[in-house]
């Protein structure tokens, strides 16, 4: 598949969202750590470390020499983060805030087009 000419505006806004949200996780980890599943260890850690990944893919989707890695990178660590975003849909359902339990199974299926904004930034020249 040929690569993109120009750097497409989802792209331009998952570059946005991965910094904004790589500095949350550094400065608030609180608000993450309960997305953590149980099984896995040093839920701080795992927020911490997925903070600065983030903030290192923004970097590299920022800049053109390195957006193809970073882009790549980025659909990496999406995948890699969404058993994180189904654990928070089916823990939501053990409240009672309907918010929270829409809001959660809906962001589910909005992974889909952040991971196609990661491929078009790596195959965005």
């Amino acid at each position: 598949m040929p690569r993109a000419t120009t750097f497409p505006t989802p792209a331009k806004l998952l570059t946005l969202g991965f910094a904004v949200s790589g500095v949350v996780h550094l400065v608030r980890p609180k608000v993450y750590e309960p997305l953590i599943p149980g099984w896995l260890p040093g839920a701080r850690q795992i927020v911490l470390v997925s903070g600065v990944a983030e903030l290192v893919c923004a970097a590299g989707m920022a800049h053109p020499r390195t957006r193809r890695a970073a882009g790549w990178a980025s659909a990496a660590l999406l995948l890699g983060v969404w058993p994180g975003n189904v654990q928070m849909a089916f823990d939501s359902f053990d409240t009672d805030n309907t918010a929270l339990k829409v809001g959660t199974v809906a962001r589910l299926p909005l992974q889909l087009p952040m991971i196609r904004a990661a491929v078009r930034a790596a195959r965005a020249e």
